[in-house]
């Protein structure tokens, strides 16, 4: 990489910070700096990797590219997950008035990149989204799955953001770095979707100019688009329908404890009908049993995976969120029974029950079960 050699001297102020938030994407980090070098000549930039501890040496791979290149810089996350929350890292450690942010799998285009420059720079701009262009029906570059999914996610934050963009679902844009920093402090660092954030979070609409480009196949790595970034997306949709009042975390714990409902109730069918000589008491207990058992291995897989328990913990751990769970459903109960005994309808006491449980499950669960890591 002999043009790298130009931005040794670190006499040339930084005029755009490019943020790529990764995750096991080693193979990617050297090609991903060849193509920035390429595609931005002339201009004075600076790539800033935000790892996530990737298994696979990719800081190692980025410090290695520093140590020869001055442009490139890297930022370890140990023990923090979540790519809302790296780039928001890596955003705020610019100095530079400009941030672009990118994917490290190599599918973005950064060779318009300039063209975002440009017209960032333009008075009466704000924000530069590089919009996925479409052939036919779907997006180019995309599987059917992956549009209908992209496209149904652009649906549902229509309904949140306040800025009229074609692609608010995009990870590849370009803001100013002030922008950020004042909008910072609200934005959600679980998710996935940080352009929808900065949309939804910004107190009036940005100013915004759209760039075309055509997504690129995969070289490396497997997509991270699954169930999994599905459930937060809908997690985050419902904390800024409620006007951030809830965490995105409670969202998630509330979906995990819906998911609970229809596997107590298909759980105690099935032992009614393979043991009914035991009794429903008994059958009740079991099926309860199998749902807690389902809500501790999904909460522990998705709402708190930042602070996942791992091997022997889960054991112990499991049996502390039961007995957690065993005194909201007491309070869930008793609430619920006073409720109805003044003559209140059986709905309102029912769901004022079940919103005292579930906001006591989420509260203790948080304090002791995945405590935050000191």
């Amino acid at each position: 990489m002999n043009g790298h050699s130009e931005a040794r001297n670190g006499s040339e102020a930084i005029e755009l910070s490019v943020i790529v938030p990764t995750f096991n994407e080693h193979d990617n980090i050297a090609p991903m700096v060849a193509l920035l070098d390429a595609a931005l000549a002339g201009i004075a930039w600076e790539v800033i990797f935000v790892d996530d501890d990737s298994p696979d040496g990719t800081a190692d791979a980025a410090k290695a590219l520093g140590v020869v290149d001055r442009r490139v810089r890297c930022i370890l996350r140990v023990g923090r997950r979540g790519l809302a929350g790296a780039t928001i890292e890596g955003m705020l450690a610019s100095s530079a008035p400009y941030v672009a942010v990118i994917d490290g799998d190599l599918q973005h285009d950064e060779r318009i990149l300039p063209d975002m420059l440009k017209a960032v720079q333009e008075a009466g701009c704000d924000l530069v989204v590089a919009t996925r262009l479409r052939e036919g029906e779907t997006i180019a570059g995309l599987s059917d799955q992956r549009s209908f999914l992209s496209d149904f996610g652009r649906f549902l934050a229509s309904f949140v953001i306040r800025s009229k963009v074609s692609d608010p679902m995009s990870g590849f844009f370009m803001i100013k770095r002030p922008i950020v920093e004042a909008l910072a402090p609200k934005l959600a660092t679980e998710g996935f979707k940080i352009l929808t954030d900065i949309l939804a979070t910004s107190p009036k609409p940005l100013r915004i100019r759209e760039v075309g480009y055509v997504f690129r196949q995969r070289q490396h790595g497997e997509s991270k688009l699954d169930a999994r970034v599905a459930f937060d997306y809908i997690a985050f949709l419902l904390h800024h329908l409620t006007g951030r009042m809830l965490p995105i975390r409670f969202f998630m714990f509330g979906m995990v404890g819906a998911s609970g409902v229809a596997v107590h109730l298909a759980a105690l069918k099935l032992v009614l009908e393979t043991f009914p000589s035991i009794g429903f008491d008994a059958s009740q207990l079991m099926a309860t049993f199998v749902a807690m058992l389902s809500n501790y291995l999904l909460n522990n897989q998705l709402t708190y995976r930042d602070r996942r328990h791992k091997g022997w913990r889960i054991i112990p751990n499991f049996l502390l969120f039961s007995a957690s769970c065993s005194i909201g459903i007491i309070a869930n109960i008793g609430l619920a029974s006073v409720i109805y005994g003044g003559e209140s309808t059986w709905w309102i006491a029912g769901l004022a029950g079940a919103i005292v449980g579930t906001v006591f499950n989420y509260v203790t669960s948080s304090l002791f079960v995945w405590r935050k890591k000191t």
